[in-house]
Protein backbone atom coordinates (compact mmCIF):
# COMPACT_ATOMS: atom_id res chain seq x y z
CA UNK A 1 0.00 0.00 0.00
CA UNK A 2 3.03 2.58 0.71
CA UNK A 3 4.32 1.68 -2.30
CA UNK A 4 1.20 2.20 -4.24
CA UNK A 5 0.76 5.96 -2.27
CA UNK A 6 4.44 6.67 -3.27
CA UNK A 7 4.18 6.33 -7.21
CA UNK A 8 0.65 7.94 -6.73
CA UNK A 9 2.39 10.96 -5.53
CA UNK A 10 5.22 10.95 -7.54
CA UNK A 11 2.49 10.45 -11.05
CA UNK A 12 1.00 13.45 -9.87
CA UNK A 13 4.43 15.65 -9.56
CA UNK A 14 5.66 17.63 -12.75
CA UNK A 15 7.88 15.87 -13.86
CA UNK A 16 10.12 18.34 -15.92
CA UNK A 17 10.92 19.85 -12.72
CA UNK A 18 12.28 16.91 -10.94
CA UNK A 19 15.82 17.53 -9.44
CA UNK A 20 17.94 13.83 -9.00
CA UNK A 21 21.55 15.37 -8.09
CA UNK A 22 22.79 18.68 -7.15
CA UNK A 23 26.51 19.25 -7.26
CA UNK A 24 28.41 17.66 -3.85
CA UNK A 25 25.25 16.08 -2.90
CA UNK A 26 24.10 12.64 -3.22
CA UNK A 27 21.27 11.83 -4.96
CA UNK A 28 18.05 11.88 -2.98
CA UNK A 29 15.92 9.37 -1.70
CA UNK A 30 13.10 11.65 -1.78
CA UNK A 31 11.60 14.11 -4.22
CA UNK A 32 12.84 17.51 -4.80
CA UNK A 33 11.56 19.60 -7.68
CA UNK A 34 12.52 23.10 -9.02
CA UNK A 35 11.34 25.31 -11.35
CA UNK A 36 8.50 28.25 -12.28
CA UNK A 37 5.16 29.10 -11.23
CA UNK A 38 3.63 31.46 -14.07
CA UNK A 39 1.58 34.36 -12.18
CA UNK A 40 -0.92 35.68 -14.92
CA UNK A 41 1.66 38.59 -15.92
CA UNK A 42 2.97 37.40 -18.44
CA UNK A 43 6.73 38.36 -17.48
CA UNK A 44 6.48 37.38 -13.78
CA UNK A 45 8.10 33.43 -13.06
CA UNK A 46 8.06 32.48 -9.36
CA UNK A 47 11.11 30.07 -8.49
CA UNK A 48 10.05 27.52 -6.21
CA UNK A 49 12.17 24.52 -4.80
CA UNK A 50 9.71 21.69 -3.14
CA UNK A 51 11.53 18.85 -0.71
CA UNK A 52 8.90 16.18 -0.11
CA UNK A 53 9.26 14.32 3.64
CA UNK A 54 11.25 11.82 4.47
CA UNK A 55 8.93 10.65 5.93
CA UNK A 56 5.59 10.17 5.15
CA UNK A 57 4.49 12.80 2.66
CA UNK A 58 1.49 11.79 1.18
CA UNK A 59 -0.06 13.12 4.71
CA UNK A 60 2.64 15.13 6.23
CA UNK A 61 2.10 18.93 6.39
CA UNK A 62 3.45 21.23 3.87
CA UNK A 63 5.33 24.37 5.36
CA UNK A 64 6.29 27.06 2.79
CA UNK A 65 9.34 28.51 3.41
CA UNK A 66 9.88 32.80 2.83
CA UNK A 67 13.39 34.47 3.55
CA UNK A 68 13.45 38.37 4.39
CA UNK A 69 15.19 41.31 3.45
CA UNK A 70 13.01 42.45 1.66
CA UNK A 71 14.64 40.74 -1.47
CA UNK A 72 16.18 37.57 -0.01
CA UNK A 73 16.80 34.68 -1.48
CA UNK A 74 15.10 31.32 -0.10
CA UNK A 75 17.51 29.48 -1.29
CA UNK A 76 19.80 30.46 1.86
CA UNK A 77 17.45 28.44 4.01
CA UNK A 78 17.67 25.57 1.72
CA UNK A 79 21.63 25.61 1.56
CA UNK A 80 22.29 26.76 5.08
CA UNK A 81 19.56 26.95 7.83
CA UNK A 82 17.00 24.02 7.63
CA UNK A 83 17.04 22.40 4.47
CA UNK A 84 18.99 18.51 4.17
CA UNK A 85 21.65 19.99 3.38
CA UNK A 86 24.65 22.63 4.80
CA UNK A 87 27.30 24.59 4.44
CA UNK A 88 29.96 24.25 7.98
CA UNK A 89 31.07 27.77 8.75
CA UNK A 90 34.39 28.54 6.44
CA UNK A 91 33.78 25.45 3.99
CA UNK A 92 33.39 25.10 0.84
CA UNK A 93 31.71 21.48 0.84
CA UNK A 94 28.26 20.84 2.23
CA UNK A 95 27.52 17.90 5.20
CA UNK A 96 24.13 16.27 5.90
CA UNK A 97 21.49 18.75 8.12
CA UNK A 98 20.72 16.33 10.59
CA UNK A 99 17.79 18.88 11.76
CA UNK A 100 16.19 19.11 8.40
CA UNK A 101 12.58 20.38 8.29
CA UNK A 102 11.67 17.81 5.33
CA UNK A 103 12.67 14.91 7.83
CA UNK A 104 9.15 15.52 9.42
CA UNK A 105 7.26 17.55 6.51
CA UNK A 106 7.12 18.76 2.73
CA UNK A 107 9.05 22.02 2.65
CA UNK A 108 8.18 24.65 -0.04
CA UNK A 109 10.96 27.21 -0.42
CA UNK A 110 9.93 30.51 -2.84
CA UNK A 111 11.57 33.23 -3.77
CA UNK A 112 9.75 36.14 -3.24
CA UNK A 113 8.20 38.68 -5.08
CA UNK A 114 9.21 38.26 -8.53
CA UNK A 115 12.81 39.67 -9.35
CA UNK A 116 14.10 38.12 -6.10
CA UNK A 117 16.90 35.00 -6.31
CA UNK A 118 15.96 33.22 -9.41
CA UNK A 119 12.36 34.70 -9.66
CA UNK A 120 11.86 36.82 -12.10
CA UNK A 121 10.27 40.01 -13.72
CA UNK A 122 10.33 41.83 -16.74
CA UNK A 123 8.72 45.63 -16.93
CA UNK A 124 9.31 46.65 -20.23
CA UNK A 125 6.42 44.16 -20.48
CA UNK A 126 4.18 46.27 -18.88
CA UNK A 127 4.11 44.00 -16.00
CA UNK A 128 4.44 45.73 -12.31
CA UNK A 129 7.72 44.99 -10.83
CA UNK A 130 7.82 47.78 -8.06
CA UNK A 131 6.22 45.89 -4.78
CA UNK A 132 4.75 47.01 -1.42
CA UNK A 133 3.80 44.96 1.12
CA UNK A 134 -0.06 44.85 -0.12
CA UNK A 135 0.89 44.14 -3.92
CA UNK A 136 3.26 41.42 -3.11
CA UNK A 137 1.07 39.35 -1.07
CA UNK A 138 -1.65 39.72 -3.94
CA UNK A 139 0.86 37.84 -5.85
CA UNK A 140 1.92 35.36 -2.62
CA UNK A 141 -1.77 33.79 -3.20
CA UNK A 142 -1.48 33.76 -6.57
CA UNK A 143 2.06 32.00 -6.24
CA UNK A 144 0.40 29.60 -3.33
CA UNK A 145 -2.30 28.43 -5.93
CA UNK A 146 -0.31 28.09 -8.72
CA UNK A 147 1.93 25.39 -6.89
CA UNK A 148 -0.97 23.79 -6.01
CA UNK A 149 -1.86 23.43 -9.64
CA UNK A 150 1.01 21.70 -10.08
CA UNK A 151 1.15 19.85 -6.80
CA UNK A 152 -2.50 18.90 -6.60
CA UNK A 153 -2.22 15.64 -4.56
CA UNK A 154 -0.60 18.03 -1.52
CA UNK A 155 -4.39 19.74 -1.44
CA UNK A 156 -5.66 17.66 1.63
CA UNK A 157 -2.04 17.88 3.60
CA UNK A 158 -1.82 20.79 6.00
CA UNK A 159 -0.37 23.70 5.50
CA UNK A 160 2.29 26.30 7.49
CA UNK A 161 3.57 29.49 6.04
CA UNK A 162 7.12 30.13 7.76
CA UNK A 163 9.79 32.12 7.63
CA UNK A 164 12.10 34.67 8.99
CA UNK A 165 13.10 38.73 9.00
CA UNK A 166 10.61 40.46 6.86
CA UNK A 167 8.75 37.20 6.20
CA UNK A 168 7.22 39.19 9.78
CA UNK A 169 5.19 40.91 7.10
CA UNK A 170 5.32 38.62 4.56
CA UNK A 171 3.61 36.07 6.44
CA UNK A 172 0.68 37.16 8.50
CA UNK A 173 -0.06 39.48 4.75
CA UNK A 174 -0.43 35.89 2.98
CA UNK A 175 -2.46 34.35 6.07
CA UNK A 176 -5.00 37.33 5.62
CA UNK A 177 -5.26 37.11 1.74
CA UNK A 178 -5.48 33.15 2.42
CA UNK A 179 -7.99 33.39 4.96
CA UNK A 180 -10.07 36.32 2.61
CA UNK A 181 -9.84 33.58 -0.57
CA UNK A 182 -10.97 30.92 1.64
CA UNK A 183 -13.69 33.01 3.17
CA UNK A 184 -15.10 33.57 -0.34
CA UNK A 185 -15.81 29.56 -0.55
CA UNK A 186 -14.30 28.17 -3.57
CA UNK A 187 -14.39 24.79 -4.32
CA UNK A 188 -10.60 24.45 -3.38
CA UNK A 189 -10.34 25.79 0.32
CA UNK A 190 -6.49 26.29 1.01
CA UNK A 191 -5.89 23.65 3.99
CA UNK A 192 -3.90 26.45 6.17
CA UNK A 193 -3.59 25.67 10.00
CA UNK A 194 -0.60 28.04 11.26
CA UNK A 195 2.39 30.20 10.79
CA UNK A 196 5.93 30.21 12.16
CA UNK A 197 8.08 33.41 11.67
CA UNK A 198 11.34 33.28 13.43
CA UNK A 199 13.48 37.09 14.57
CA UNK A 200 10.27 38.55 12.29
CA UNK A 201 10.23 42.26 11.52
CA UNK A 202 6.69 43.50 12.61
CA UNK A 203 7.38 47.07 12.19
CA UNK A 204 10.23 48.48 9.89
CA UNK A 205 10.57 51.19 12.17
CA UNK A 206 11.07 49.95 15.63
CA UNK A 207 12.34 46.15 14.77
CA UNK A 208 15.81 47.06 13.16
CA UNK A 209 17.86 49.84 14.21
CA UNK A 210 16.63 50.50 17.14
CA UNK A 211 16.10 46.93 18.66
CA UNK A 212 20.09 46.26 17.48
CA UNK A 213 20.93 49.36 19.07
CA UNK A 214 19.86 47.52 22.49
CA UNK A 215 20.57 43.92 21.64
CA UNK A 216 24.02 45.33 21.01
CA UNK A 217 24.43 47.25 24.33
CA UNK A 218 23.32 44.42 26.55
CA UNK A 219 25.19 42.13 24.91
CA UNK A 220 28.50 44.48 25.28
CA UNK A 221 28.71 45.19 21.54
CA UNK A 222 28.06 48.96 22.28
CA UNK A 223 29.72 51.00 24.62
CA UNK A 224 28.27 52.48 27.73
CA UNK A 225 29.53 56.19 27.31
CA UNK A 226 28.30 55.75 23.57
CA UNK A 227 24.87 54.20 24.44
CA UNK A 228 24.00 56.90 27.47
CA UNK A 229 25.15 59.64 24.70
CA UNK A 230 22.32 58.41 22.42
CA UNK A 231 19.87 58.32 25.52
CA UNK A 232 20.55 62.06 26.96
CA UNK A 233 20.12 63.61 22.85
CA UNK A 234 16.93 61.78 22.23
CA UNK A 235 18.61 60.10 19.16
CA UNK A 236 15.65 58.57 17.40
CA UNK A 237 17.00 55.91 14.69
CA UNK A 238 13.42 54.78 14.03
CA UNK A 239 12.92 56.47 10.36
CA UNK A 240 17.05 56.48 9.80
CA UNK A 241 15.82 53.48 6.73
CA UNK A 242 13.04 55.60 5.88
CA UNK A 243 15.59 58.92 5.06
CA UNK A 244 14.97 60.76 8.11
CA UNK A 245 18.11 61.63 10.17
CA UNK A 246 18.12 62.67 13.38
CA UNK A 247 20.37 65.32 14.52
CA UNK A 248 24.12 65.42 13.22
CA UNK A 249 25.40 64.42 16.37
CA UNK A 250 23.33 61.24 16.92
CA UNK A 251 24.48 60.68 13.31
CA UNK A 252 28.04 60.62 14.19
CA UNK A 253 27.32 57.96 17.39
CA UNK A 254 25.19 55.63 15.24
CA UNK A 255 28.39 55.90 12.46
CA UNK A 256 30.35 55.20 15.26
CA UNK A 257 28.19 52.24 16.67
CA UNK A 258 28.45 50.63 12.59
CA UNK A 259 32.62 51.03 12.18
CA UNK A 260 32.45 49.16 16.10
CA UNK A 261 30.86 46.50 15.11
CA UNK A 262 32.14 45.85 11.58
CA UNK A 263 32.48 42.53 11.05
CA UNK A 264 30.32 41.12 13.65
CA UNK A 265 28.06 38.70 12.13
CA UNK A 266 24.39 39.63 12.57
CA UNK A 267 22.65 35.76 13.15
CA UNK A 268 25.85 34.61 15.25
CA UNK A 269 27.34 37.56 17.31
CA UNK A 270 29.46 35.34 19.46
CA UNK A 271 30.49 33.66 16.85
CA UNK A 272 33.26 34.32 13.57
CA UNK A 273 32.21 36.36 10.85
CA UNK A 274 33.28 34.32 7.30
CA UNK A 275 33.99 36.90 5.23
CA UNK A 276 34.90 34.50 2.00
CA UNK A 277 34.95 30.95 2.62
CA UNK A 278 37.71 30.60 0.03
CA UNK A 279 40.11 32.48 2.21
CA UNK A 280 41.01 31.76 5.86
CA UNK A 281 40.43 35.10 7.35
CA UNK A 282 38.35 35.78 9.52
CA UNK A 283 36.66 38.67 12.16
CA UNK A 284 35.63 39.02 15.66
CA UNK A 285 33.68 41.13 17.40
CA UNK A 286 35.12 43.76 20.23
CA UNK A 287 33.86 43.37 23.17
CA UNK A 288 32.96 47.02 24.26
CA UNK A 289 30.46 47.66 26.73
CA UNK A 290 29.85 46.01 29.75
CA UNK A 291 31.04 43.02 30.78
Amino acid sequence: FAVAVLLGLASAQPADDLVTSLPQMEDFPYGVYSGYIDLPEPSKKIHYLFLESQDTPASDPVIVWYNGGPGCSSMLAFLQENGPWKFPDGETTPIKNEQSWNKEANVLYIEHPAGVGYSYCNSDNGDNCTFDDDNQAEDNLKTIKGWYDKFPSYKTNDLYISGESYAGIYVPYLLNQIHTYNQGSPSFQIPLKGMMVGNGVTNWKYDTIPSYIEMSFWHSLLDTETYDKMNELGCDYSGLEFDEEPSDECMDLVNKFGDDIDGVNVYDIFGKCWSDPSQETVSLPNQLGIT
